[in-house]
């Protein structure tokens, strides 16, 4: 099983790694995904659909068989995904419950077709022959009265974040994104240098927040551009940066023309981009282990090769 969930994770990373995947390539991800996902632990699938969650090519049949999956393993790519059409976010709140409606919710930016179609849900499930569905169907509908607020909300945000793009500011001024500590700089650093990918791991997944799988992840593009993306993101400085890609990445040593590839690979990301990636990335983490949680809390405490830090945070 262990092997099978291996494979699962490779075909994921690995469809990831394509920026512009051909339709032949798209064809095949999604007669390989299916079954690989069927023969794949929980745990297996929960990691896939979250790595999936932040992709903006998954094919149209694969986003739909993720999202009608049980809501624990489903949550992340239904709140995150940019696969997913109205259409396909209507037909799935009417076909798959109300779980499944409140994580509908949780999507930034929804469209007024899809809160009309959310709301009307009420007249479905008026008669429905479970009680409990109807308090879960009266909390979307409270979470769904303030849907149009908060649109007005973030484009008045948006607006503020325009006009504060003329204004020149300092480098150093992150606007509340998560910035890396000297600390944890220095550790990223040391352990890059000794290629100790272990420790590293651990340092990264401290220095996001986030869980050692992530982390993980993230090194698993061996292209290094998904590590790159999280170095800038936090705001690693570049020289310490293009040390770290260098020594994990042997590649990115080498010279393209008269630049190493670590510099062009840098040099070509966009800073805010990466920072909203990141806190993307982290998201989705949150979302997976949450709901992993809700839904078992006394296995998730009690989960084997588990080990509370003194944060409180879990590692693998």
């Amino acid at each position: 099983m262990r092997r099978k969930d291996v494979v699962l994770m490779a075909t994921v990373t690995s469809f990831e790694a394509l920026e512009r995947p051909s339709r032949s390539e798209l064809r095949q991800f999604a007669e390989l995904f299916e079954p690989l996902f069927a023969n794949s632990t929980e745990e297996a699938r929960r990691q896939a659909v979250a790595a999936l969650s932040q992709s903006t090519n998954v094919p149209s049949a694969v986003a739909f068989f993720v999202a009608s999956q049980p809501i624990t393993i489903a949550a992340p790519f239904i709140a995150a995904s940019k696969c997913l059409d109205d259409q396909t976010l209507i037909t799935i709140a009417r076909t798959q419950g109300a779980a499944h409606a409140r994580a509908i919710v949780r999507r930034d930016n929804l469209s007024p077709t899809v809160i009309d179609a959310l709301v009307g849900l009420r007249h479905v499930m008026d008669d429905a022959e479970n009680p409990s569905e109807k308090p879960a169907v009266a909390e979307t509908q409270s979470s769904l009265l303030d849907a149009t607020e908060q649109q007005r909300d973030e484009a008045l945000r948006e607006r503020l974040r325009a006009m504060a793009a003329h204004v020149v500011r300092p480098e150093s001024d992150r606007l509340g994104l998560r910035t890396v500590t000297p600390t944890q700089e220095a550790l990223l650093v040391r352990f890059a240098r000794n290629r100790e990918a272990d420790l590293f791991a651990t340092a990264l997944a401290d220095a996001l927040s986030a869980s050692r799988w992530l982390a993980e992840r993230i090194m698993l593009d061996i292209s290094g551009h998904q590590l790159a993306t999280t170095l800038k993101g936090m705001g690693m400085p570049r020289n310490e940066a293009l040390l770290i890609l260098e020594r994990l990445y042997r590649h990115l040593d080498e010279l393209n023309g008269d630049v190493p590839q670590s510099e062009s690979l840098w040099d070509g990301l966009d800073t805010d981009e990466c920072g909203r990636r990141v806190e993307a990335w982290g998201r989705a983490d949150r979302y997976t282990y949450e709901d992993r949680k809700a839904a078992a809390p006394d296995q998730a405490r009690d989960e084997p090769g588990m080990v509370r830090t003194s944060a409180g945070r879990r590692r693998a």
